[in-house]
């Protein structure tokens, strides 16, 4: 009986998240047998997805390096478009996989649909139906949905959004978030071993988003300064993001406390410990609000709307914007109340059991083959 052939997959990599996301899709895709894996990355961002290419032992077919300094968006989109297209139609995969909601994910998705090759969108499905929250990933997410083939929705909210929008059921897979996946396998990894805190309760703080740049980071710094004024035994922990904006305004007001640390951004692993290790998260990052849950962390989430309502609906997360009272209300919450603090630390998490690439990789395989049959 001949050996079936191994199917061209194509798995398109920008960003640091999406790394974390398509890790365990390749290492799930290379273990199968049913595929020839051809990592492809744009390297929107650069020393931090680095990093996660180390960290998961990816091996990489193309690196396109876009980044050049100061870059628009536009920059950003045409000459992503522009070298995918180039790339895809010199290896002619039978699928390209797309994550999330990056410039990356967009343009990948529409360098495929140009040349005809199928898309897969991992994570798909998500919404806030506010087309400048977040910026410009909400756009991007919409627009790759109408260009991919494959939908792999992480929660069945996000296939229920999908749905509304006209896409098939058929076309359609919930499988949980490939991030609890990474996040298992890095725990793993590391033992499943995180160091002891110490006598100081922690708040671990990220924010970076365009949308909270100027005065919304202020007033996250200013609730930051109230804190740790109102409690003596609080400390914040903030990987600070690379962006100058960003370091500018938290740097000039953060800088000189002694219970803010200030760091350069973790590395994924170091950043598993950080979060375990936490008391509460503040973060206006989408991934952070997908792991925390699943170590047992209450997430306090720094932006009015997000596209991950099931942790609000699960009682693991709370929006809480970038309003300083409201802010420092909440974490008041949290440190005073124990009840509360319990509730939200114990509730399940809604986005997976840390099996969500297996999923992806079968209804891949299948449906390559039923289209090659």
């Amino acid at each position: 009986m001949p050996t079936p052939r191994r199917h061209k997959l194509a798995i398109i990599i920008g960003t640091r998240p999406e790394a974390i996301k398509l890790a365990p899709v390749v290492l799930e895709a290379e273990r199968s047998g049913r595929f020839d894996v051809q990592v492809i990355l744009t390297s929107q961002h650069r020393e931090m997805l680095d990093q996660m290419v180390d960290l998961f032992g990816l091996e990489i077919e193309t690196d396109l390096d876009i980044m050049k300094p100061d870059q628009s968006l536009a920059d950003v989109t045409t000459a992503a478009l522009g070298q995918l297209h180039e790339t895809l139609e010199r290896l002619q995969p039978d699928m390209v996989v797309v994550q999330g909601d990056t410039t990356t994910t967009f343009t990948g998705a529409l360098a495929a649909f140009y040349l005809q090759i199928p898309v897969a969108h991992v994570e798909a499905g998500l919404r806030t139906y506010d087309r400048l929250q977040p910026f410009p990933e909400e756009i991007n997410r919409c627009l790759t949905s109408q260009l991919a083939d494959l939908h792999f929705a992480p929660t069945s909210q996000s296939r229920e959004n999908l749905l509304k929008e006209g896409i098939l059921d058929s076309d359609i897979w919930v499988t949980g978030n490939t991030a609890i996946d990474a996040l298992f396998y890095t725990r793993d990894k590391l033992g499943g071993e995180v160091p002891p805190s110490d006598q100081q309760r922690t708040v671990l703080l990220t924010a970076h988003r365009r949308e909270n740049h100027g005065v919304g980071m202020e007033h996250i710094c200013d609730a930051v300064l109230e804190l740790v004024e109102r409690y003596d035994d609080l400390r914040v922990v903030y990987p600070v993001h690379l962006s100058p904006r960003v370091r500018a305004t938290v740097f000039g007001r953060l800088g000189d406390h002694p219970r803010v640390e200030l760091l350069e951004p973790l590395g994924y692993p170091e950043f598993v410990v950080a979060m375990s290790t936490a008391t509460l998260i503040l973060t206006d990052s989408g991934g952070v609000q997908e792991e925390a849950p699943s170590l047992g962390k209450p997430v306090l989430i720094l932006r009015e709307v997000t596209e991950r309502p099931e942790a609000m609906a699960a009682g693991v997360a709370l929006a809480v914007g970038t309003d300083q009272e409201r802010i420092v209300t909440e974490v008041s919450r949290l440190l005073d109340d124990e009840e509360h603090f319990r509730r939200m630390s114990e509730a399940m998490n809604p986005y997976g059991d840390g099996n969500a690439a297996g999923r992806i990789v079968d209804a891949i395989a299948a449906r390559l083959s039923d289209s090659a049959s």
